[in-house]
């Protein structure tokens, strides 16, 4: 693949939160999953586990799980600054709007091993920043693996990171019988889209490159960021 190859995925890949109920070939599971056994981790240590979900029950289990934990998210919203303007619900709280992931025909659950941790430096292994940031920067390449993985088989994908809340942690490992040793680290709700997604809003290039000794001037002022994230939050 040539680089410009490269960056038409990289931009025509986008979180879908609507899908068609269409079974997808498990062929294409494996190649997901392929894909992200290449991930760089930490020290080469390969901290991940994947559980594919495709059971409706189980699904529908979990789908409730992650409804369930967020049920006060509404009330979190309220206390935001007044200047952002409070978040709409997450799709996934608000079917009726037509955006559900739980149809979806397959669940990707990432799950990382801490038993893993062992094999780090001991400079790593007694500081829990390092210790973490080894372990979760390994799964989060393995997770970006799997969503461009994903988007070039011309599927949706959908990050369901409720599944890692304390509720839907616990109550997903105990559905799926998975080991106290494992962590739960993000879900991908995969399949066909249903929809085509609105522009992306990306910021400039000029506004975010900068070269050797960078003063205070050159990155943005607090209302700049302010006014970014105002309009990220209300497309």
């Amino acid at each position: 693949m040539d680089y410009d190859s490269f960056l038409e995925l990289v931009k025509n890949r986008r979180s879908i939160r609507r899908f068609k109920s269409d079974p997808i070939p498990d062929e294409y599971i494996d190649k997901i999953i392929e894909a992200a056994r290449w991930a760089p981790s930490g020290f080469n240590l390969q901290p991940w586990e994947f559980v594919v979900v495709k059971d409706k029950k189980l699904k529908d289990d979990i789908v409730q799980f992650c409804r369930s934990s967020m049920e006060n998210i509404g009330k979190m919203e309220a206390t935001r600054e007044a200047w952002q303007q409070a978040m709409k619900p997450p799709p996934s709280l608000t079917p009726a709007q037509g955006d559900d992931y739980s149809v979806a025909p397959v669940f990707i659950l990432l799950f990382g091993d801490t038993r893993t941790n062992v094999g780090l430096p001991m400079y790593r292994r007694f500081n829990t920043a390092l210790k973490q940031e080894a372990f979760k920067g390994g799964l989060a390449s393995a997770f970006l693996y799997m969503q461009l993985a994903a988007a070039s088989l011309g599927l949706g994908s959908q990050w369901v990171s409720a599944v890692a809340t304390p509720f839907a942690h616990c109550m997903i490992k105990d559905l799926l019988g998975i080991p106290e040793e494992l962590e739960i680290y993000d879900m991908m709700a995969v399949g066909y889209p249903a929809y085509k997604p609105s522009p992306r809003l990306v910021r400039n290039r000029e506004e975010v490159i900068h070269y050797d000794y960078c003063g205070e001037g050159a990155f943005r002022t607090e209302e700049a960021v302010k006014g970014f994230i105002v309009k990220i939050r209300n497309p």
